[in-house]
């Protein structure tokens, strides 16, 4: 048969072979000159603007190639997306359309690896094939042509024991005699492998550049332009190392087992290797340098939606919800909190929607507390079961690793809950979280967020008056904030409901009622024995009780035990009351400061301010008569006030002794001012920039401190500080 190719013995191709290795060896340590190399590349690079999805093909070279190997599992199934590919129409096309380029690629690696063409030079001429195609169809066309070679190797390796045409076949490539012996080529085999694994990883590395979305990230950017200068180096160098490649296949199968005896220095691979691989680090870099950027776009443009979507007007809520919580359907976001199975979004539709945002240090306290409200509010029934779900959505620092300890506390806090809750923080995106502490001033601190049925803010924290007015400030908003304090006067209900019923039995019966706090346990035995013997002897029925400090929860636990233990007054026994006492108060400031009314010149406002900073600053003491506030006073002005009884003692009979103590307490007021002072810390996100002092209106300073209370459950690490004299 005739033929245009001269017949050789196989020496003949494998001193061929050995010297395309040898000339590898060669150029890469003579030729220094990298930037000439890569001008003669880039001469021949001359696209002609033809756009291929080179993807589908890529994913049937990984799969080949991640099947070619000495110890195939025998397991494997093809890739479900490889199937579905080939199956595509437009697939089965591109192949017809690229088939003859990749054989013809093959046969030139095949013809220059028999003729022992120097390395470098055969990388040029596959780039002379390939002139109008972009530098990753230019890779991917050769890695298929290099895989159509290799495969067929393995795959006559795999097969010619079972098949009587692969074994005849295997027999003119001398497989069976290599097989037999590949204990010698098996470091030949691995460092084949190895350089196959990076080639193929720099490839998928250029091909991710391809799909960079043009709408989000431009070459004007550096790290994309960097890249982009490096990519031609990165294909050259994987081209190169297929002919390197290719050339160790021929001379195996030319010489078979013989190779391994003629030489096993695997310097040639190995030193690809680590060059490609430095070239994919770097490449790397470069890629998530272009995702960081590209992230970041996207965050500002979703953040910038969330703020417009808040500004339209929807039919319901499933826009805005889905776009702060999950915006797919692909899975389901949510977990009931009754049956503890997972639900959609759907669940919420045109609801009144309480979003509780916090991190996982939400306190016990909030939890138990919000709870009894939330199961109260159910026991009203349709009116409002129907109509407003509560639903936790935890804010996670994606930088935080999300370790076993903090999926441990996690899953504890939701199982706990029975409302609905996020099934995962991860679920909730960087840009609503920045939305969420940008725009909702969310700074650690718990915050309850209402959406109408419509998904329209009506509240940017409704927790203040949950704690105040529980379910009766249902819906929840801001207008129903403002109508509730339109209604609301002055009395000691409003300082105790919800917490104590005893007290409220007191008030109806009339009596007078100390309410007092402090951690100074000699003032407690002063005051209290004092007020006692005051009321002795004016004869009116007078009961006490010590309502504790909002910080130093450990020393007021030993107070109140001492306070017991000499039966000096009525107390708290659990101290989530105590807790609920002075969050109910904060929480009347912050409301006040949320609605924009902080002053305005609200006596009511004034007293609740008073005792606030009376509660950082020493004792102090609230007196009623059932339930009118006789007195609101620290514990500088209370106790002389009673110690002076015997001053006043004679106008009780006229005026009272509620007017009496009254009077000769504003006496001594008028003589001693005790200092004001509001501490506001960093995580509450909304601080006023002034206050006016309620003792004599002026305008308070403002001073920063850093503050670790080593005994309370959360350290107040950084707050603002409001103080005035």
């Amino acid at each position: 048969m005739a033929s245009g190719l001269p017949l050789r013995h196989p020496a003949q191709g494998f001193n061929a072979s050995q010297q395309l290795i040898k000339s590898d060896r060669g150029g890469m340590l003579t030729m220094s000159d990298d930037n000439v190399m890569m001008k003669q590349i880039v001469g021949t690079h001359a696209p002609d603007g033809r756009e291929i999805d080179v993807k589908p093909l890529l994913h049937l070279v990984e799969d080949i190639l991640k099947r070619a190997t000495l110890q195939i599992d025998t397991s494997l199934t093809a890739h479900a997306e490889l199937e579905d590919t080939t199956h595509q129409v437009n697939f089965v096309s591109m192949i017809d359309a690229l088939s003859y380029t990749i054989d013809r690629i093959s046969c030139e690696i095949a013809y220059k690896a028999l003729g022992g063409t120097d390395a470098h030079a055969t990388t040029v001429s596959l780039c002379n094939l390939l002139p109008s195609y972009s530098w990753e169809a230019k890779l991917v066309l050769t890695m298929a042509a290099f895989a159509l070679n290799y495969g067929e190797f393995w795959l006559l390796a795999q097969i010619y024991s079972s098949n009587e045409l692969a074994k005849s076949m295997a027999i003119l490539k001398q497989l069976p005699s290599i097989i037999e012996h590949s204990g010698p080529l098996k470091a030949r085999f691995d460092a084949l492998n190895n350089l196959i694994k990076v080639m193929m990883d720099v490839t998928r590395c250029v091909v991710e550049f391809k799909d960079l979305p043009t709408s989000y990230i431009s070459q004007e950017v550096p790290a994309l332009s960097t890249a982009m200068t490096h990519i031609p180096t990165a294909v050259y160098w994987t081209m190169r190392s297929v002919v390197a490649c290719a050339a160790q296949i021929t001379a195996i199968t030319t010489m078979g087992h013989e190779f391994s005896i003629s030489t096993t220095d695997v310097w040639e691979l190995s030193t690809l290797a680590y060059k490609l691989n430095n070239i994919l680090e770097h490449l790397r870099k470069q890629l998530a340098a272009c995702y960081e950027y590209i992230d970041e776009k996207r965050n500002v443009e979703t953040f910038q939606m969330l703020k417009n979507l808040f500004e339209m007007i929807h039919i319901d809520n499933m826009k805005v919800l889905k776009a702060l919580i999950y915006a797919k359907d692909d899975i389901q976001p949510l977990i009931d909190g009754s049956s503890k199975k997972r639900v959609h979004l759907d669940v919420l539709r045109r609801k009144n929607v309480l979003l509780l945002i916090s991190g996982l240090d939400i306190l016990n306290d909030e939890l138990s507390i919000l709870e009894q409200i939330y199961n109260e509010s159910r026991h009203h029934g349709a009116r409002l079961d129907s109509q407003y779900e509560l639903v936790w959505v935890p804010i996670m620092d994606h930088s935080v690793q999300w370790s076993d300890t903090v999926n441990e506390k996690f899953k504890s806090m939701q199982s706990t809950m029975p409302w609905f809750t996020v099934h995962h923080p991860s679920v909730i995106e960087k840009p609503v979280i920045r939305f969420i502490k940008e725009v909702w001033h969310f700074r650690n601190k718990p915050i309850l967020v209402v959406l109408d049925p419509q998904g329209k803010l009506v509240c940017p924290n409704a927790l203040h008056m949950m704690w105040i007015w529980g379910s009766n400030a249902f819906p929840f908003t801001s207008s129903r904030e403002e109508s509730l304090w339109r209604e609301e006067t002055w009395r000691l209900e409003l300082l105790v409901n919800g917490i104590d019923p005893v007290i409220l039995n007191w008030i109806k019966e009339g009596k007078y009622i100390f309410l007092y706090g402090g951690d100074d346990i000699e003032w407690v035995r002063k005051f209290t024995n004092n007020a006692r013997s005051v009321a002795k002897e004016a004869r009116v029925p007078l009961e006490m009780v010590y309502v504790g400090k909002s910080s130093k929860r450990e020393k007021i636990r030993r107070l109140m035990a001492t306070i017991s233990a000499e039966k000096l007054s009525y107390i708290w026994q659990d101290l989530t009351m105590i807790w609920f006492f002075w969050t109910r108060i904060e929480s009347m400031l912050y409301s006040k400061i949320q609605l924009g009314k902080l002053d305005d010149h609200d006596p009511m406002m004034q007293e609740i301010k008073k005792l606030l900073s009376y509660n950082r600053e020493g004792g102090w003491a609230v007196l009623s008569k059932g339930s009118n506030v006789v007195v609101n006073g620290h514990s500088s002005t209370v106790l002389p006030t009673l110690v002076e009884y015997d001053l006043w003692k004679d106008q009780v009979p006229d005026k009272g002794f509620d007017l009496a103590f009254q009077d000769h307490h504003r006496t001594i007021h008028g003589i001693s001012h005790p200092c004001c002072r509001f501490d506001f810390p960093m995580t509450m996100g909304r601080i006023p920039e002034t206050m006016k002092c309620p003792e004599c209106n002026n305008t308070m300073e403002k001073f920063s401190t850093f503050l670790c209370c080593h005994d309370e459950i959360i350290s107040r690490l950084f707050q603002y500080i409001i103080s005035g004299c």
